[in-house]
């Protein structure tokens, strides 16, 4: 395992009004891993993932990126760092989808103000790991939701950052697109050494293309670790609050609600 430190939370806690969603969280996550986020609805695991993006304060604790306090990065540098998917979206203008993928680029024009023939070329081939390429030039309100979503993650691949955060990115794809997809976020820890963490609701395909799983408990407490070590029926069904049973097909193991 590559022992290049990317994030680490320590003492972090997090707050909705009054109520504690998370505490005393110390978590490291390493350069090449892909982690899961699973909990039940309003466990804060969009929360969470905002405030690792840096787009919220931390309720207590800290947060360190790179090994450098979160706080003390600098908006534009963050950018080139790490890359964030929301779980929800709103197209209020008219963009071609080729244009929401360049803006992606925006963290790298120093030097120039227009995209560069890089950029577009960079801007294609993650519409085209997507599977959206011939969709460049459509409005991206005329898109159904699962190209609009694919249109998103292109931008984020795009982005070209070594950690990327994102909020349930199969939830809008048919079944041969969420599955390519998580195979693109697997591909891209294994063989770029991103470091990748997702929220999911889908324990399946979790289980299938993650290294390491954070469970977010009813009771703010947490249990992270190497998926075999810490997604085993007895967590996940306090986790999610419902019994699980877990089978064995053809080497593969399988979630199943009791």
């Amino acid at each position: 395992m590559n022992q290049t430190l990317m994030l680490e939370t320590r003492n972090l806690r997090l707050c909705v009004a009054q109520r504690v969603l998370l505490d005393a969280c110390d978590w490291t996550v390493f350069a090449g891993e892909c982690w899961c986020v699973l909990g039940q609805n309003g466990a804060g695991k969009s929360t969470l993932l905002r405030t690792l993006a840096g787009l919220r304060e931390v309720d207590g604790g800290q947060i360190y990126l790179q090994q450098r306090a979160l706080s003390e990065w600098r908006l534009d540098a963050l950018a080139k760092q790490r890359a964030f998917l929301p779980q929800q979206r709103v197209d209020a203008f008219s963009y071609r989808a080729i244009d929401t993928v360049l803006s992606a680029r925006h963290p790298y024009h120093e030097s120039h103000y227009w995209d560069s023939d890089v950029d577009v070329e960079v801007a294609m081939q993650a519409l085209a790991l997507l599977d959206v390429a011939a969709l460049a030039q459509r409005d991206v309100r005329s898109l159904s939701g699962g190209e609009r979503q694919r249109v998103a993650i292109a931008a984020l691949m795009a982005q070209d950052t070594p950690l990327l955060l994102l909020d349930e990115p199969a939830s809008a794809l048919d079944l041969a697109h969420q599955v390519s997809c998580m195979r693109l976020l697997s591909s891209a820890c294994a063989e770029k050494n991103k470091s990748v963490i997702m929220v999911s609701h889908d324990l399946n395909l979790s289980y299938r293309i993650a290294t390491h799983v954070l469970l977010m408990m009813p009771d703010a407490t947490y249990l992270s670790g190497r998926k075999e070590e810490v997604m085993t029926a007895e967590h996940v069904s306090a986790c999610l609050g419902h019994p699980i049973k877990t089978v064995i097909h053809e080497d593969q193991w399988i979630f199943l609600p009791q």
